[in-house]
């Protein structure tokens, strides 16, 4: 069974077309849930693939789980200064963020933030966590259709970024609103008006922006404005516009797509799978191994972007200075030589923490644990309330290349 089809309408069959032309990039497949198919014929017949051709230009793709993993530890030959996802803005000043930075810059920055998610606080938050989820969950409607994504999802996520970033509570909603609009944009396979997109994002800034001189004049806390505003290595990012607003538009992406689209993506796996949902409900404990099983089978983020730094030779391929070089964690995360049955949706398998979807290396997830919490939580509470969460209709996906994320999913509580 693939746990990941939707009712779209399937592109061409990725195995009669002449390999050459293949082409994962596509937006539409990731709508669809098509490209697992095209990256199960890569993996198996041309693991380093070039594409000469494609709506983002020519690149490579990385689709073996080791070789992901030996191209996102190598910073030196793979850079992934001022990108990370596949496509370019070349009549615009891409923000710079530690993300898209190489050492020694990249390090700083990402030190000063670390703090705010680092395991000494993890205590302090799991308690709100589990406060908040125990509200939400509370407050859902039985006995009638609703979006999980908009009540449960979205929410939760969405209270933790205002945690982080100690953001008024009242303005929360524009959280995961700036989020959507950082994700959705021409660079991932989607047509969206960039001047009004830009705009949104100056006002972000402006938002911003003001709270940082706030919390500069204050006492130093633990909330990533704070820290930023107050490290050494970061306290003058506020005299460079840009660069403070791609780290912002990092941490509110990193804070809550990926979280908000696991939670979405974990009780979709139950419902596709009716075994595995069964096997928890008769033991609870298996909660902190099926975590890590929802973040791998659902891949929030698809894809990460390097540039080669020099001519190189890769598992056979002769990869030249410049080009570009996608990392497709979602096949990686799927790779049948090191993933037993990979498709399958198992919550005690094995080594489940063995998965790409954090990264690997110097850009490895800051807020891992973070995520992995929220979601350990909520399935605690979702279990303590519920006999079942009943998906019941076809979600509506995210049309992306980078973020596999929904905009719907259907569920239904029985009082």
């Amino acid at each position: 069974m693939d746990g990941s089809l939707t009712s779209a309408a399937r592109p061409a069959d990725p195995w009669s077309l002449p390999l050459e032309t293949i082409d994962p990039s596509q937006a539409e497949l990731f709508l669809s849930g098509a490209h697992h198919d095209y990256f199960r014929r890569l993996r198996h017949e041309d693991p380093v693939h070039y594409c000469a051709d494609s709506p983002f230009g020519p690149y490579w793709s990385i689709t073996r789980f080791n070789d992901i993993m030996a191209v996102d530890s190598n910073y030196a030959a793979f850079s992934s200064n001022r990108t990370i996802v596949i496509g370019d803005q070349p009549d615009l000043d891409e923000p710079p963020m530690f993300i898209a930075m190489d050492p020694p810059r990249h390090d700083a920055q990402r030190k000063a933030v670390t703090p705010a998610v680092a395991p000494a606080r993890l205590s302090d938050l799991e308690a709100l966590i589990r406060k908040r989820a125990c509200a939400i969950l509370d407050s859902l409607p039985r006995n009638e259709t609703f979006n999980w994504v908009e009540l449960v999802s979205k929410e939760l996520t969405t209270q933790m970024l205002a945690t982080l970033f100690d953001f008024p509570f009242e303005d929360r909603h524009l959280l995961p609103y700036w989020s959507d609009v950082i994700t959705t944009t021409e660079t991932v396979g989607v047509a969206v008006d960039m001047e009004k997109r830009m705009q949104v994002l100056h006002e972000c800034l402006g938002y911003f922006s003001q709270l940082w001189r706030e919390r500069a004049a204050a006492e130093p806390r633990f909330d990533f404005i704070s820290l930023f505003a107050h490290s050494p290595d970061t306290r003058d990012m506020i005299n460079n516009p840009m660069e403070l607003m791609g780290n912002l538009m990092l941490l509110i992406v990193g804070g809550n797509d990926t979280t908000r689209n696991s939670i979405s993506g974990g009780l979709l796996a139950l419902n596709r799978y009716p075994e595995q949902y069964a096997k928890l409900k008769a033991d609870r404990s298996l909660i902190p191994n099926m975590v890590p099983e929802i973040i791998r089978w659902q891949t929030p983020l698809a894809h990460m972007r390097r540039n080669a730094t020099r001519d190189i030779e890769f598992e056979g391929k002769s990869i030249r200075a410049g080009d570009k070089v996608i990392m497709w964690y979602v096949s990686g995360n799927r790779d049948e030589t090191v993933i037993d049955d990979p498709e399958a949706f198992i919550i005690d398998r094995d080594r489940a923490r063995h998965h790409l979807s954090f990264g690997f290396g110097i850009h490895r997830c800051m807020g891992n644990r973070v995520a992995e919490m929220q979601l350990r939580i909520l399935w605690e509470e979702i279990l303590a309330r519920f006999e079942h969460v009943e998906v019941v209709g076809e979600p509506v996906r995210v049309l992306s290349n980078f973020v596999q994320g929904y905009e719907d999913l259907p569920v239904r509580i029985r009082a």
